[in-house]
C-alpha cells in the first residue's frame, strides 16, 4: 500500500513522551481501536489523490493489513481534530511507509509536522516512495528535502504503477 508516500515496516512504539504538536493537533500514537478510522482514511486520501490507481485490496483485506501488519509492525501515529484521525504517519528504520492526510485536512501543515516528526526521529537518513504520476506528493517530498534516487517502471509494487524512490539525509533540508 503506498501513500502520498510509501514505505512499509516498523519500529516500536513509545508513550512515554507527550504528544507533539502539529499546530494545534497533537500527534499521537496510534492505538488498536484506530485501525477502522485508520483503512478508512487511507482508502479516502488514495481515492481523492490517485483516482487512477488500481485498487487491489478489499476494504476488509485493508481493515486486517492495518490490525495484522501497519500497527505491530510500525512506529503508527495520528494527528485528530475533534477526536477523528485526520492524518496518519507509519514510519520503520530509515523509512517512511505510510503518509495520509484526509483530502479536507490537507494544505494546513498537518502533513509536513508528521514529516519533520520522522526527520527529527531518525537515527539516519530516510527513504519512501510515491507513485511518479503523484505530482502533489513529489512536489511536497521535495521541498521537505527528500532528493529523488530511483524511478522504477512499478514491475515491483502491487498495482504495477511506475514509482519513485526518494531519500532524505540529515542536515540536508
Amino acid at each position: 500500500m503506498r501513500g502520498i508516500g510509501r514505505a512499509d515496516e516498523g519500529q516500536g512504539r513509545s508513550t512515554t513522551r507527550p504528544p507533539e504538536v502539529s499546530g494545534a493537533h497533537p500527534i499521537e500514537v496510534a492505538r488498536v481501536d484506530d485501525v477502522v478510522a485508520i483503512a478508512g482514511l487511507i482508502a479516502a486520501s488514495k481515492a481523492d489523490a490517485m483516482p487512477w490507481l488500481a485498487v487491489v485490496h478489499t476494504p476488509a483485506e485493508d481493515l486486517w493489513w492495518v490490525e495484522c501488519v501497519l500497527l505491530p509492525e510500525h512506529d503508527v501515529r495520528v494527528v485528530r481534530d475533534a477526536g477523528r484521525i485526520v492524518a496518519v504517519l507509519a514510519t520503520s528504520p530509515g523509512w517512511v511507509d505510510q503518509l495520509y492526510v484526509e483530502p479536507g485536512s490537507q494544505g494546513v501543515g498537518i502533513g509536513r509536522a508528521l514529516v519533520e516528526h520522522a526527520q527529527a526521529h531518525a537515527s539516519g537518513p530516510l527513504e519512501l516512495w510515491t507513485f511518479q504520476r503523484n505530482a502533489r506528493a513529489r512536489a511536497f517530498y521535495e521541498a521537505a528535502g527528500f532528493v529523488l534516487v530511483e524511478l522504477t517502471d512499478g514491475a515491483g509494487n502491487e498495482e504495477h504503477e511506475p514509482d519513485a524512490r526518494y531519500r532524505w539525509a540529515p542536515g540536508s533540508s
